[in-house]
């Protein structure tokens, strides 16, 4: 079969298939089809027809009015409502009479619809509603797609792949026409083998006709036609000495247009032609069409209005853009002629020129602008010395002996002593600019220096930057008693002055002077102006905001300034006391910090965790005797306080005062018996190994508080060390009655009852405590580590789903160990924020694992200031600056971890709230558990 044969030759026309019609060529009808065009005033074919109608015309209008009286009268147009859906008197005449009725009934119609207006309104919207939601728009259906475009990475967008091409493969790959170049010898070859004539052959003139006076005829006087070339005869060969003269003529014309590069230089190296090239590619990225047009718009906008500077710096803009230099500076120096009063023009033009020229363009735009203050800069800054930098500006001065801007220049360019010299002729000739005062000020002596500020403020009494200098100015040279005077003074002045005092910008002032060492300055601006413009009921919130702010932006000064006059407009209250102390634990000093306490502890004698905060300070600073004499006034404001009976036990356990210890538990027992104090004491003869009498006392405690699970835990914990397992889990059974809902103890059970052996039970207790407890992630965690331990790994990713089906919202189904089984990706999704400290504990280790140690860091920063309370994170954080960090980071975590004090987390209680750690520290405890960690990165 032949493949050039198109397939549907020799076919059948598919139905209803029209030729032509796709391009066009309908089809037409021609007078042949519908017979000649007849007159109006021929005569009819029938010969017999009746007068007025023998004519062609008299039939045509017999015909239209019979189609305008025809009536549509059939039962189809009818409808028992509206009648007929034509008029039934359409023919009859329209008179006034007829208009008033169709005017009455089209206000009663309009009335009508009024009246259900809003119902069809609702209805059609609400149809059109359903209409959408049944049948939605192809912009509804991917709405949802769209949105979720925000969220693709651009390498995931670089990853998409290229549409293909759909045509065939003979569309897709089209044969060009390959065209080679002949080489010159090609010509030279055959101009030397051929003949050239100069005469016609006689058969051409027979059978060609080339004789004809046809004009351009091969024997015609066509110019060029006998020139030297081609038709001359010789030798044939091509001059090729005059084709290299050629080429390096034109070489030489190119080197000649580029001759002027953008530095200046007029000599340009041939043999660098090429690289030099490089710097000819235009650097815009727009298309040549739109550069046209615009250099046509700005020509127009020229030529329209010549002096309108704007456009010819446009121009030039322009050109250089597209790397025509020298036609740019052309335009910008025509631009010059013509605006020679515009400083926008002068400066354009001194920047586009090189060099020398530049500061040729500039010394004659200082001759048209002699005022002008932005062409002296730019002089100033085209000179590359200092000597002459500085005559150009004493020369402006001269002109323009106001200008700020070249003042300070000027000075900035002289050493101290000439310009303290310049400046007491700047501040004659600027009195009113802060700026220059200040500058002056701060070069003169103290005394010269407090003139000036004087003369400043009677010069300029409505800047506060004045007085706050003067007040830093009196703090420098130790008169710090003046400083409250000054502000005092400033705001008093200012005020009658009519300046508005704007407190944030004082507050600002303040951080300010706190930043420079004006400790003394910045502290009264922020007494004399942290009341003013704030409400008697927000004075309290505003200024604890106040001081965080201000800690923020690490004005430590500040923040203990406003604390300090919040104290003294509220010196019973406890919360202040506390920001404060917290302030100076954590920024200020131990002196500072107790100085505190001892004045806040005689405001608020009732405030519990101010007298243990003191107690503590002095116990960390190894001053055990002052300690304890904090704690007995302590006693003496709050005499049956739990917290304080519990911290003077631990001072004495701490420094090993076991018997003192004791005897203060037996007082406390006696006058201020709790739960917790019966704990401490069950504790303290636990851990000295007096078994018989922490039981004694376990059970005593029960008989008192018998629904207090920690004591159950601690009698059942006491069996299980002596082995006594029945004991153990009756003690646990037993606690669980009274307490169903506490979790420890039904871990406790569960673990009892695996370590026994006896898995099916403690799957069976962990079951019924789920029945108890639902929606409890602790539970459902322990169940599935327990399944995971057994090695059922099926059984454990089953519960894994049913855990999060029923507390979705918990994020401590994320795994622990890096090889768990199951997937933490569910609870990103439904955390509410993503921040629960088990799901970033573990992205941390997910990134350390991947080795992103960077990333990893900084995943563990936030962890743990997120949640600075779990120790878990901690020991990991520990444990990975163990492995890639520096002895420097290692000893940021450890102080950073004493300092928070973290008590909860699975792997750190474990650890401190073993007996045989009990009198271990905190970094040793961070030790200790870091060290527990398995190392799976």
């Amino acid at each position: 079969m032949n493949k050039k044969k198109k397939p549907f030759l020799g076919m059948p026309a598919p139905l209803g298939y029209v030729p032509g019609l796709g391009r066009g060529a309908t089809g037409f009808t021609t007078r042949s089809d519908i017979g000649p065009a007849r007159d109006a005033n021929d005569p009819v074919d029938d010969r017999h027809a009746p007068p007025g109608k023998r004519t062609v015309g008299d039939q045509m209008k017999k015909n239209q009015a019979a189609d305008d009286d025809d009536e549509d009268l059939n039962d189809t147009n009818y409808d028992e409502f509206n009648g007929y859906a034509g008029s039934l008197f359409s023919s009859g005449p329209y008179e006034k009479d007829d208009e008033e009725a169709d005017a009455i009934y089209a206000a009663l119609d309009k009335r009508m619809d009024e009246r259900r207006k809003e119902r069809r309104e609702q209805r059609e919207k609400e149809e059109i509603e359903k209409y959408r939601m049944e049948r939605p728009k192809i912009q509804q259906q991917f709405s949802d797609l769209k949105r979720k475009l925000a969220e693709v990475t651009e390498e995931e967008w670089l990853s998409i792949p290229e549409v293909g091409d759909a045509r065939n493969k003979r569309q897709r790959n089209p044969r060009y026409e390959k065209l080679t170049p002949v080489p010159d010898s090609f010509f030279a070859k055959h101009l030397q083998t051929g003949e050239n004539h100069t005469s016609v052959d006689p058969r051409q003139t027979q059978f060609g006709g080339l004789n004809t006076p046809y004009p351009g005829g091969l024997n015609t006087p066509y110019p060029g036609g006998m020139t030297p070339g081609l038709m001359t005869p010789g030798t044939g060969e091509l001059d090729m000495r005059k084709i290299g003269q050629a080429r390096n003529t034109l070489m030489d014309m190119r080197l000649s247009q580029v001759s002027d590069s953008v530095s200046g230089q007029t000599v340009v190296d041939p043999k660098g032609y090429l690289t030099d090239l490089n710097s000819m590619i235009p650097t815009h990225g727009g298309d040549i069409n739109d550069i046209k047009k615009a250099r046509l718009l700005l020509k127009s906008v020229r030529e329209t209005n010549p002096h309108h500077p704007p456009a010819w710096i446009a121009s030039a803009r322009l050109e250089e853009v597209t790397g025509k230099l020298q036609v740019a500076r052309n335009l910008i120096m025509k631009g010059t002629e013509m605006c020679p009063k515009s400083e926008d023009v002068w400066l354009e033009a001194a920047r586009l020129q090189p060099g020398d020229t530049a500061k040729a363009v500039v010394a004659q735009a200082v001759r048209h602008l002699p005022q002008s203050v932005r062409i002296y800069i730019r002089a100033a800054e085209l000179e590359t010395d200092i000597r002459a930098k500085k005559r150009v500006l004493r020369k402006a001065l001269e002109h323009v002996p106001n200008s700020v801007r070249l003042w300070k220049a000027a000075v900035e360019l002289e050493e101290p002593e000439d310009a303290r010299i310049m400046l007491s002729r700047a501040v004659e000739c600027c009195p009113t600019s802060v700026e220059l005062w200040l500058a002056l000020a701060r070069l003169e002596t103290y005394e010269n220096a407090r003139k000036v500020l004087n003369k400043a403020r009677e010069n300029i009494p409505t800047d506060r930057h004045i007085w706050i200098t003067a007040a830093k100015l009196e703090e420098a040279n130790g008169n710090t008693q003046m400083v409250e005077k000054i502000i005092d003074r400033a705001i008093t002045s200012l005020r009658a002055n009519g300046v508005e005092i704007n407190r944030e910008q004082w507050i600002q002032d303040a951080e300010e002077c706190d930043r420079a060492g004006s400790v003394a300055t910045c502290q009264a601006v922020m007494r004399a102006v942290i009341g003013i413009g704030i409400e008697e009921e927000d004075r309290k919130h505003t200024w604890m905001e106040d001081a965080d702010s201000c800690v923020a932006h690490n004005a430590l000064e500040c923040a203990r300034a406003i604390y300090a006059y919040a104290l003294q407009v509220f010196p019973s209250k406890k919360s202040v006391w506390l920001r404060a102390a917290y302030f100076e634990k954590n920024h200020g000093t131990r002196e500072s910090l107790e100085a505190l306490l001892q004045r806040a502890v005689a405001h608020c004698p009732k405030a519990e965790v101010l007298w243990l905060m003191g107690a503590k300070s002095k116990w960390l600073a190894g001053d055990v005797p002052a300690a304890r004499s904090i704690l007995a006034l302590a006693f003496q404001a709050n005499p049956n306080s739990e917290e304080i009976w519990l911290a003077a036990v631990k001072l004495e356990s701490e420094n090993d005062e076991y018997e003192r210890a004791r005897r203060l538990l037996a007082k406390a027992r006696s006058s201020a018996p709790t739960a917790r104090v019966f704990m401490k004491s069950v504790k303290l003869e636990w851990v000295q190994d007096n078994i018989r009498a922490a039981q004694d006392l376990c059970e005593e405690a029960l008989r008192h508080y018998e629904d207090f699970p920690k004591l159950w835990m601690m009698k059942g914990q006491i069996e299980e060390q002596k082995e006594m397992m029945e004991n153990a889990r009756e003690a646990y059974n037993q606690g669980l009655k009274k307490c169903p809902h506490s979790t420890p103890l039904w871990l406790l059970l569960s673990r009892l009852e695996e370590k026994i052996g006896q898995l099916t039970r403690a799957r069976a207790i962990l079951e019924k405590s789920r029945l108890k407890n639902p929606k409890n992630p602790g539970l459902w965690l322990e169940s599935v580590r327990l399944e995971y331990r057994a090695g059922l790994k099926n059984i454990a990713n089953t519960l894994m789903a049913k855990a999060l089906q029923e507390c979705p919202n918990s994020g401590l189904q994320v795994r622990d160990e890096a090889d768990g089984p199951w997937s933490p990706s569910p609870a990103p999704e439904h955390c509410p924020a993503a921040t629960h400290s088990g799901f970033l504990s573990f992205r941390n280790r997910l990134f350390w694992s991947q080795r992103k140690i960077t990333k990893a860091r900084e995943w563990f920063h936030r962890t743990v200031k997120i949640d600075s309370d779990l120790g878990d994170a901690w020991a990991f954080f520990y444990k990975f600056e163990l492995q890639h960090g520096t002895e420097e980071q290692q000893e940021e975590v450890r102080k950073r971890c004493e300092s928070a004090e973290p008590r909860h987390g699975e792997l750190w209680c474990a650890v401190s709230k073993d007996i045989a750690n009990w009198q271990k520290k905190i970094g040793d405890i961070l030790r200790l558990v870091a060290g527990r960690i398995k190392n799976t990165f």
